[in-house]
């Protein structure tokens, strides 16, 4: 499609709404952005984003209830009963980038042209006009070309390339998430300005980063995670942003797969279903420790000296810290040896170890592993097996302090003991007794387990 060419979309009742309501007061008012991209590619947009000739003061005053918390003159419309919500936002220009993110000063606009043209790329700088609210039907706004960009299969900045990267150098990683997801090459003076800017990635915020990490890693067939770190490399953004897995690049491998480290990792990261893009961060993390271990062919201890640096990864991006202990668990423990011999208490013991929490990712991310590897599964003692004898496991068998069948206080009330270090070494060896023998765990058989100790001074 292009400029001024007609395009008929099934508007949701709040959005038209929202249109009509503009509108219908003597406003401008048009589809912007993704929506608009969405629609041109022949998807249904996920989200509606409405822009306006009106002020927010005017917005506001059109539609009671809307809320305004912002500097960016976006309002936030609720519509009917469900209050279905729809953000619209004025037109503005913006002047200024010195914390390269926010824009100095804003100032409402008039024209759709000009709002365009302070979007990051071309795809994303295209607006649907209303002509027939009632029959969906409106024209295409693209002065930029994007509709013809998405035809072409490329992704260009708005204008001067430079200039976009140093408002705001996100749209560096943006940059990336839109050519993968999209199937997009980069132009040739964009992709230079993101080699040029590439340095500038190291002045976002944890937070921002992780955001746009989550999105790349969660993107769905056929796009791989592969491609998005793969093109980061090669644009010299993923030293700037995660030069923990950067390093990975020429670390040899013994594998049955060919390539690098690097290139196991990404392939582990593919294997990981795209709707956990957590896991997928930690398949992303899993061999760090790889490029500080590697002596004589070997990689002794890399999944310790991995859960350091995952850890410090994941703090770096301001994940939830329940999350960022979560991947260093992981990491410390996906070099797992599981053998058929192993006892029932050997199984307990290693359930404990892990942690029962952690059982289902860290097999989903043992099996990635294993395929990045080149690995096949064995028809006895794989992981197939260790899932199988966990779940039973977890059927009732004591794995946890909190399943002993007596605690702290009935062992100080029955044995006659104080609170202290000797109360939390009792209830330590309790369940490691039940965790060799479950037939133990029973209050009276504790008892004369904690007995028997305390009388031979042990």
């Amino acid at each position: 499609m292009r400029d001024g060419d007609r395009l008929r979309i099934d508007l949701p009742a709040a959005v038209r709404a929202v249109l009509a309501g503009l509108t219908d007061a003597g406003h401008e008012a048009a589809l912007v952005g993704g929506c608009v991209r969405d629609l041109v590619r022949g998807e249904v947009p996920k989200d509606w984003d409405v822009t306006t000739s009106a002020t927010p003061e005017a917005v506001a005053e059109r539609f009671p209830g809307a809320t305004w918390q912002n500097p960016f003159g976006t309002v936030t419309v609720r519509i009917g009963s469900d209050g279905d919500a729809v953000e619209v936002t004025t037109y503005r220009s913006e002047t200024g980038y010195r914390d390269r993110r926010r824009p100095d000063s804003v100032a409402w606009g008039e024209s759709l042209t000009d709002d365009l043209a302070r979007r990051d790329f071309t795809i994303n700088a295209m607006a649907w006009l209303p002509a027939d609210l009632a029959a969906g039907d409106g024209r295409l706004v693209d002065p930029f070309g994007g509709g013809p960009d998405l035809v072409s299969g490329i992704l260009r900045a708005v204008g001067d390339p430079d200039s976009r990267f140093e408002e705001d150098a996100l749209r560096l990683l943006r940059a990336v998430r839109f050519a993968t997801r999209f199937g997009l090459h980069l132009d040739e003076a964009t992709a230079a300005a993101i080699r040029r800017h590439a340095p500038s990635a190291a002045m976002l915020s944890g937070e921002r980063v992780r955001d746009e990490l989550l999105r790349m890693l969660a993107a769905p067939p056929p796009v791989g995670p592969s491609s998005v770190f793969e093109l980061m490399e090669e644009l010299g953004l993923l030293a700037v942003v995660l030069p923990e897995v950067a390093v990975l690049r020429g670390v040899p491998q013994a594998k049955a797969m060919p390539g690098d480290a690097l290139d196991h990792t990404l392939a582990a990261v593919d294997a990981i279903p795209a709707d956990r893009p957590l896991l997928r961060l930690a398949a992303l993390l899993h061999d760090l420790g790889k490029a500080l271990t590697l002596a004589h062919g070997h990689f002794l201890g890399h999944e310790t000296v991995g859960e350091e640096l995952a850890r410090q990864v994941a703090e770096r991006l301001r994940l939830p810290r329940a999350e960022a202990l979560r991947i260093g668990r992981l990491v410390r423990h996906h070099m797992f040896a599981y053998a058929s011999a192993w006892t029932d208490a050997a199984v307990r013991r290693f359930m404990k170890r892990v942690g029962v929490d952690l059982l289902d990712d860290l097999f989903a991310l043992r099996l990635a592993d294993n395929a990045a590897s080149g690995v096949r599964e064995p028809r006895r003692g794989g992981l197939a097996e260790l899932r199988r004898r966990c779940t039973a496991a977890l059927g009732g068998d004591p794995l946890e302090a909190q399943h002993v069948a007596i605690d702290g206080h009935r062992l100080m009330a029955e044995l006659g003991l104080r609170p202290g270090p000797q109360v939390g070494a009792l209830l330590d060896r309790l369940l490691e007794a039940v965790l060799d023998d479950p037939a133990l765990n029973t209050e009276d058989r504790l008892l004369e387990l904690a007995r028997g100790w305390l009388a031979e001074g042990s």
